[in-house]
């Protein structure tokens, strides 16, 4: 269809076949939406044509059949195509007015809120799912191309309307192939929509979605990232997932439209309600899977036999530690036991297991035990061998807590602190494996070009909004809450941020926390490459050394202590310890910590241990 046909108010009515053309709602590079009276049915229509008209009769029948076969992909978030046809030379598909404005017509009147931009933007991306599942794409994401009714429902219009022609015989892997391109190219045109729509403005300054495509990174030279001027304040969680569908590097983008909605949806749901979204999905798999698998089945076997009511508490209790599924096991049916009889608002929660032991009896830990799911549970192969390692971590991390923690404080108590500041990132790891592994190449810093020499990955929390919606945790806050911990324990499982500066530590409680994050930061830092260990090491400390009051010597000690039983930390060495580290390995701070603690719940007159003394 030629420009001619658009007309100005006071020019004569233009028809196009049967239609009567009354007003061009939009323009773009591929493809006219017009608002059209269909003089047959006496109604008002939208009516979609390409810029660009089939070359011959067949490219001509090719249009039209691939938009037949798309008309019959029937979606509540696809608008119902009422008809395909061809006025010649021109091939058209019409849509009910009916359906709702254009999102471009709803802005017109104002900016959306974040949550009603998330809302209408994720209804979109499950009808592209669903279009892309099928085998076709869009080609031509505009906002003009999203209808919204007035209950807020959307439809995506235009479906193949864009579609490029191919001949005949062409090769069936590079059709397949090329809709590939065009299905991550509408994931790409989405996240544009949505910067949009949270923006307040057009993205880069162009009306059409298609030449910001053109110009964005890596085929052009533009950076579409969100800013900080906006409409709305935008939460960070938001802010992550529409800059992961825009960023520079192509292979951090979202490369599916489920995986986008996923992680919208995600954040929406958890906005909305703090049970919903990936919370709630997170609940509904503990119920069929468990939290954890178990690990060994010797604790098991242990529990039920009967040589069990023989064996010391203290004994029991270090077998539990072992398994970590039984340890959260316990701790969970303890804790929710005491939450139900009213007792824990007196105190805080019980973090000792044999403590815990003692409360539920043999029969408890039986049941307890029995209740576990084998090892590897839903994980494949290769799922398990990751969770295994992850777990390895877990495990080491409390070990280096316990060493660096302050005289007279219970290692057990410090161990399972530890444990559960890592608790999303365990349960992530299980019952979302692909979604861990996805996160974890979010954070791969991309290959370094001469414009960005020194490319970064994204955050653990920022590709954990940009993948879940969520960060990894609230996803353990909102277990712990679910299992009836107590909020004292619920504090102590947050991680000091890192771009935070580490104050004074005041408080039993807040030592404790400060204490497990930088355990945690310190086995963070030996994952690194071995040029950046020393350096990652140091600066931890630097952070932690005043609130603390611990040095370097107390860092390498700790690290050297929790590695006794495995090899040395590979790559790290302490300039300032030498030969004196080797020689004596063991810190002071833990040998005051072995001094006060030779008897169970050994403590400074005074100073009461979070856990210890719950009820």
């Amino acid at each position: 269809m030629s420009e001619t046909t658009t007309t100005s108010t006071a020019a004569p009515m233009r028809r196009f076949g049967r239609f009567e053309l009354r007003a061009l709602l939009h323009k773009s590079q591929r493809s006219m939406l017009w608002l059209v009276f269909d003089t047959h049915h006496s109604q008002e229509m939208l009516l979609m044509v390409p810029r660009e008209k089939p070359a011959t009769e067949a490219a001509m029948l090719q249009w039209l059949k691939t938009m037949d076969a798309a008309s019959r992909i029937h979606h509540p978030n696809l608008g119902h195509v009422v008809e395909a046809g061809r006025v010649d030379p021109w091939p058209y598909v019409t849509y009910d007015r009916a359906l709702g404005e254009t999102l471009e017509e709803r802005i017109a009147r104002g900016a959306p809120l974040p949550l009603d931009a998330a809302q209408w933007v994720a209804q979109a991306l499950e009808g592209l799912a669903f279009a892309h599942e099928a085998g076709h794409a869009h080609r031509d994401i505009q906002l003009a191309h999203l209808l919204i009714d007035q209950g807020d429902h959307v439809r995506v219009i235009g479906l193949e309307v864009a579609q490029e022609t191919l001949p005949a015989d062409a090769d069936f892997n590079a059709t397949r192939r090329a809709a590939r391109e065009s299905a991550e190219e509408d994931v790409v045109a989405i996240g544009l929509v949505l910067h949009r729509l949270l923006s307040g403005k057009p993205v880069l300054d162009e009306a059409d979605l298609r030449q910001v495509l053109q110009r964005m990174q890596p085929q052009g030279q533009e950076l579409v990232r969100m800013g900080w001027e906006t409409p709305y304040p935008i939460p960070e969680p938001l802010r992550a997932i529409v800059n992961r569908a825009t960023d520079r590097q192509a292979r951090q983008r979202y490369h599916q439209a489920r995986s986008f909605w996923r992680a919208l949806d995600g954040w929406r749901l958890s906005a909305e309600q703090d049970d919903g979204g990936p919370i709630a999905l997170l609940k509904d798999k503990m119920q069929r899977f468990g939290h954890l698998p178990s690990t060994t089945t010797r604790l098991v076997s242990t529990a039920m036999s009967a040589a069990m009511a023989s064996q010391h508490a203290s004994e029991l209790a270090a077998l539990a530690l072992k398994d970590m599924a039984l340890t959260l096991e316990l701790l969970r049916r303890v804790n929710n036991a005491l939450r139900q009889q009213g007792h824990q608002n007196s105190g805080g929660t019980v973090l000792n297991m044999q403590r815990a032991i003692a409360m539920m009896g043999l029969n408890g830990l039986e049941d307890a035990a029995r209740a576990l799911k084998p090892w590897p549970g839903p994980m494949n192969e290769a799922q398990a061998t990751f969770m295994q390692s992850l777990l390895r971590r877990v495990q080491r991390a409390g070990e280096v807590a316990q060493a660096l923690r302050p005289a007279g404080y219970d290692g057990e108590v410090v161990y399972l602190i530890n444990l559960m500041q890592n608790l999303g990132r365990l349960l992530v790891q299980y019952h979302f494996p692909d979604d861990a592994q996805q996160i974890r190449q979010l954070m791969v810093a991309p290959e370094p070009t001469e414009e960005h020499p020194n490319p970064r990955g994204m955050t653990e929390q920022g590709a954990a909004y940009a993948v879940l919606g969520c960060d990894l945790e609230s996803l353990g806050l909102a277990v712990a809450r679910y299992w009836g911990l107590g909020e004292e324990l619920q504090h102590m499982m947050r991680r000091q941020p890192q771009e935070t500066p580490v104050r004074n530590a005041e408080g039993d409680t807040e030592i404790l926390r400060l204490t497990c994050s930088l355990a945690n930061e310190l086995i963070d830092a030996l994952g690194l490459p071995e040029r950046k260990r020393q350096t990652a090491i140091e600066l931890a400390t630097r952070r932690y050394a005043r609130a603390l009051n611990l040095g370097l010597r107390e860092i390498y000690d700790a690290l050297g202590t929790a590695q006794a039983e495995g090899e040395p930390p590979a790559g790290v060495s302490d300039p300032r310890v030498g030969a004196a580290a080797t020689a004596a390995p063991r810190s002071r701070l833990r040998e005051r910590a072995e001094q006060t603690t030779t008897s169970a719940g050994a403590r400074p007159a005074g100073r009461p241990v979070p856990g210890k003394d719950s009820p």
